[in-house]
């Protein structure tokens, strides 16, 4: 299993985008957020994948987080929610607001999302009520919280830098929290070198 890709963006889509890992492309299907998140062209991305294997088809699908990534896997255990109408989901809604709209069985905000009426929504939020609990409540793809990696729009470094910390053994809370801040200080253009050092040092606080 593939469980992430770390390349040089070559193309980004509609819907999909393609990283060149060691000269071999790699097509992954992708919300709108992750899409965003993923930086320019020609620079180096990084996506958290998962990969889904058919009779006729193997297909990946690529997020900015794991904890975007642990939504779609929940969201694709309804019935009737493939990962069309997943991505569609997340792509409407962020982490906060998804695990808002379950928690207090809105169906109205569930079903903003491209197709997804009004009985699927009603079957999601009622499923999923009990369930969301082990999941980042944080925006997705560009925000951060418990579970998830921060991957900025326009910076490369940011998921490197805070699984470099949660490496050293600090939260991921608190990892994306202090990357955040030192990417406002720095800039897009800092390297990885300089925004994990400013980093640890906020984190360390």
């Amino acid at each position: 299993m593939i469980a992430h890709l770390k390349g040089v963006l070559a193309s980004v889509g509609l819907d999909s985008a393609v990283i060149d890992v060691g000269g071999v492309g790699y097509l992954f299907g992708a919300s709108t957020r992750t899409l965003t998140a993923l930086g320019p062209v020609g620079e180096v991305a990084t996506v958290h994948t998962e990969m889904l294997v058919a009779e006729d088809f193997i297909r990946l699908v690529g997020f900015a987080s794991e904890s975007e990534r642990d939504w779609f896997r929940l969201l694709t255990s309804v019935q009737g929610v493939g990962a069309r109408v997943a991505l569609a989901i997340l792509s409407a809604l962020d982490g906060a607001e998804l695990h808002r709209a379950i928690a207090s069985q809105d169906k109205a905000m569930v079903a903003r999302a491209n197709g997804v009426g009004p009985k699927l929504a009603e079957r999601i939020v009622r499923e999923l009520k009990d369930k969301t609990g082990t999941i980042a409540t944080s925006p997705l793809a560009i925000g951060g919280g418990d579970g998830v990696a921060v991957v900025a729009p326009g910076s490369s470094h940011s998921a490197d830098a805070v699984s470099a910390l949660t490496g050293l053994g600090f939260k991921p809370a608190e990892a994306s929290a202090a990357v955040a801040a030192a990417e406002g200080e720095l800039g897009d253009g800092a390297s990885l070198d300089a925004l994990v050092r400013l980093a640890l040092k906020k984190a360390a606080k």
